[in-house]
């Protein structure tokens, strides 16, 4: 298996502790995805994809409606995305996804979780070039009427990068760019999404001993509690 299969290995084990966040993340996004596009998933592939993941989640459809609902009123507020990059401790490099309503908060936060933690806020495009930025999709199985590698080729003018099987289905990972063109890919051809998403996946890894990989952790695990934080990608070899 590929780099994108040993590290989405890694970040399962990791997603299945902090399944708490799970909704309050989902929710952020209904908000941005409603913000942009409008209320109606048909009219709406960003919306739709956020359903998918909601759904493969297990948030029941009662709060997803009401999060629709919610966002769709002009005095709820719209969240930003913003992107925080820096070192733990040991060199490990840091990217974190942020979605706020207030990014003096948000700022204020990030920074401190690194200085409490030894390592270091950088600026902005101080580490993001070392990790690839991807989209991945997981769908039914059952709707591939192709083997992996014909998949594979079916798909080659979308530049997929990794194709694996999973208890949760066929999983495809591509460039980021391509998220618009594969989603309409599935959709035309009847095969179901359970599930996608964007991943940055780390270029190199570096390998740390037990103590050392505790002190990246402690920063982890900090930047990880915050509200505002979406997701957090590091560079240490797990």
């Amino acid at each position: 298996m590929g780099r994108a299969f040993e590290f989405r290995k890694a970040r399962k084990m990791k997603r299945w502790s902090a399944m708490a966040k799970t909704f309050t993340r989902i929710g952020k996004d209904i908000v941005m995805a409603v913000k942009e596009g409008g209320p109606n998933p048909d009219t709406n592939s960003r919306l739709r994809a956020v359903i998918q993941n909601a759904k493969a989640a297990n948030m029941p459809k009662d709060n997803v409606e009401r999060a629709i609902k919610k966002a769709s009123d002009k005095d709820t507020a719209n969240y930003k995305e913003t992107l925080f990059e820096g070192y733990a401790p040991h060199g490990i490099a840091i990217v974190v996804e942020t979605a706020t309503d207030n990014n003096n908060r948000t700022v204020a936060n990030v920074r401190a979780a690194f200085n409490k933690c030894e390592g270091n806020l950088g600026t902005s495009g101080s580490v993001v070039f070392m990790f690839d930025h991807t989209c991945n999709f997981t769908v039914k199985k059952e709707d591939i009427t192709v083997d992996m590698e014909e998949l594979e080729l079916e798909l080659i003018d979308f530049e997929v990068e990794e194709i694996f099987d999973d208890e949760e289905g066929a999983i495809i990972y591509a460039p980021f760019e391509q998220f618009g063109a594969l989603q309409s890919y599935f959709e035309e051809n009847n095969i179901e999404i359970l599930s996608s998403g964007f991943e940055r996946i780390p270029t190199t890894t570096t390998k740390l001993n037990e103590e050392q990989q505790a002190d990246v952790e402690k920063l982890l695990e900090k930047l990880e509690e915050d509200d505002d934080v979406q997701n957090v990608y590091h560079s240490m070899e797990m």
